[in-house]
């Protein structure tokens, strides 16, 4: 059948189309694979035939072109309402059936995915290790005596066990990004009411978001492009339609080295140095901050009064059920009650918070800051031992995000040893998804600009193709000043272009610094051997592509450029005669390495 690794949209869809399987065949796969996995305390209410079948033959009634996600098995947190199914937040007292979807999973059923199960959590979405369910403790997927991360446990581990193209998760304090780091997957946690909540039971009401686990930005940001839009009914919900893909102007690393924790910190240590000397190597200008407004904010989710939205929304549960609640859940939550906060207290804090936002903001402008998405992790068994503070480490670098009003996304970055996945999260302001989208694509190489919009609008109708001419594009290769951190960087973003990756040519180049000022290099295809410069291409619309190669001054110009898998690209060349009196750089293999030489 299809390997736990190849449970993806992408490769669904490959499979479906060349008849090679079918959704029926895929959920039977999956409902054997949650029972087999049973032991692992993945799911509350599992994957069954009987009750996915409704949507199964619901897909007769789709057009799989017309249908972004048609057959596409997901899973979903057992804090959101799937109709007709029980919704336990973790608490078997508390659990209610709803009649109808919550309003993501109802955009993401109408454009043609199926809903295969309601996975488990850290009652009421209130921790981050995954071991706050009576349903049990969620093993990791990777290594059973760690945690799994929370509260979106469940979640996470359906994905990376291939139980689940996609996983929806809620992210209050962290609990989309901390399970997807622990499972080395993508956690994209979109900005704040640009997915309804509506449908969702209620950690933080002000605070809490819908999230989306994935093995791909790619798959992620589809998904994205269905739940995201605005909702009529959902108080929280605002109008933030789907961003762009835009490199970030620069990428903002923390000066303080990160603290790390647990019985792997030394590797996390390690995997954090590696990390940052890739993001280095990215080629966007690097700038190092204090972190201390985001640690003072973090600091007010549970050292501060935010913890009496959770009791505003549970305390009338816990008091009318003793014993209903997990321990370590009820001690949380009534901290809110025993810690003496008032409403002074309350405004204070948010005044406070509000002044940070504006620090935020301010520090964020066209900037990502990116952090170690957890700094370590724990076995199930030291949590255990010391429940709290231990929640509270794995908070450390991710629960300031919401309080701040920010957009993340979670991506795998190497290991902090063997099975001990280690994590990385870009941050930035509410409406700039788009830089978040832009780091991820350098980060994770895939191409990310126009997956959404292929796939479908936020209610899941499909969009029509663009009309000739109007929406096609051309590859451009880039190896100058129109680079991204050079100074006509901004030439290409006028002209609506989009960086898509790093390459190099066929070893077949020379490239000179050509004598003007400021300086600039030529490159110029040799008869014979030469050398393989490195390049950028980028992605234009074909409207301002005429205009854009009409406006570089001789001896530059567009042409062909080959790469070094051998495909051709329209980019920069140097006419042949400017090589006399120019300097020959090519042993730099690049401009950037020039320059920084």
């Amino acid at each position: 059948m299809i390997r736990t690794g190849e449970m993806t949209i992408a490769r669904l869809k490959e499979l479906y189309a060349s008849g090679e399987a079918t959704p029926e065949g895929i959920v039977r796969e999956i409902v054997r694979r949650a029972e087999a996995d049973r032991e692992m305390n993945i799911w509350i209410t599992p994957p069954s035939e009987d009750m996915i079948r409704p949507y199964l033959e619901r897909l007769r009634r789709l057009d799989p072109n017309a249908s972004p996600l048609w057959g596409i098995p997901f899973a979903i947190k057992d804090n959101i309402d799937m109709a007709g199914v029980p919704t336990t937040a973790a608490c078997p007292q508390y659990a209610y059936t709803p009649d109808e979807h919550a309003a993501v999973v109802q955009r993401l059923i109408d454009a043609g995915a199926i809903p295969v199960g309601k996975t488990n959590l850290d009652q009421f979405a209130t921790g981050l290790v995954g071991t706050r369910s009576p349903y049990g403790e969620t093993r990791n997927a990777l290594r059973p005596e760690l945690i799994s991360g929370g509260s979106s446990s469940g979640s996470a581990a359906a994905v990376a066990r291939g139980q689940a193209a996609f996983a929806l998760g809620t992210d209050t304090a962290g609990s989309g990004r901390v399970p997807a780091a622990l499972h080395g997957l993508i956690g994209y946690k979109p900005s704040l009411g640009a997915w309804s909540v509506r449908g969702v039971v209620p950690a933080c009401a002000s605070l809490d978001c819908v999230t989306v686990f994935a093995r791909s930005a790619e798959d992620a940001l589809l998904v994205d492009s269905v739940a995201r839009g605005e909702d009529g009914r959902d108080p929280w919900s605002r109008r933030l339609p789907e961003p762009s893909v835009r490199m970030p102007h620069r990428i903002l690393l923390p000066e303080e080295t990160p603290s790390f924790y647990g019985p792997f910190a030394g590797g996390y240590g390690k995997a954090w140095e590696a990390a940052a000397e890739r993001i280095t190597a990215l080629g966007l200008p690097v700038r190092y901050v204090s972190v201390g407004l985001f640690e003072e904010a973090a600091a007010l989710l549970y050292e501060g009064p935010w913890v009496a939205e959770r009791w505003a929304a549970l305390g009338d549960f816990v008091e009318s059920s003793p014993g209903a609640v997990f321990p370590v859940t009820e001690r949380v939550l009534r901290s809110a009650v025993t810690s003496g906060y008032d409403a002074a207290s309350v405004f204070r804090a948010r005044h406070r918070l509000q002044a940070l936002k504006l620090e935020a903001r301010k520090l964020l402008e066209d900037a990502v800051l990116v952090l170690p998405t957890c700094g370590g992790t724990w076995t199930r068994e030291q949590v255990r031992e010391n429940p709290i503070a231990s929640n509270r480490e794995m908070g450390r670098y991710t629960n300031h995000c919401n309080l701040l009003d920010l957009c993340a996304v979670a991506l795998p970055a190497g290991e902090a040893e063997a099975d001990t996945p280690f994590g990385i999260t870009a941050f930035a302001a509410f409406d700039r998804e788009d830089l978040i989208r832009g780091f991820a694509q350098a980060w994770t190489g895939e191409r990310l600009e126009g997956i959404a919009r292929a796939g479908g609008t936020a209610d899941g109708r499909q969009v029509e193709p663009p009309a000739a001419g109007g929406g096609k594009t051309t590859q451009v290769a880039v190896c100058g000043l129109h680079m991204r951190g050079f100074p006509l960087e901004k030439q290409m973003r006028e002209c609506g272009a989009v960086f898509v990756k790093e390459a190099a040519t066929a070893p077949k180049y020379k490239l000179v610094k050509l004598p003007t000022t400021p300086a600039k290099p030529g490159l110029i295809k040799r008869n014979g051997p030469g050398a393989s410069i490195r390049v950028e291409i980028w992605e234009m619309p074909v409207s301002s592509f005429g205009g854009f190669a009409a406006s570089i001054p001789a001896p530059l110009g567009i042409g062909k450029v080959e790469l070094e898998d051998g495909t051709e690209v329209p980019g920069f060349v140097c006419e042949a005669y400017a090589e006399a009196g120019a300097e020959d750089i090519s042993a730099s293999g690049g401009w950037r390495r020039a320059v920084q030489a």
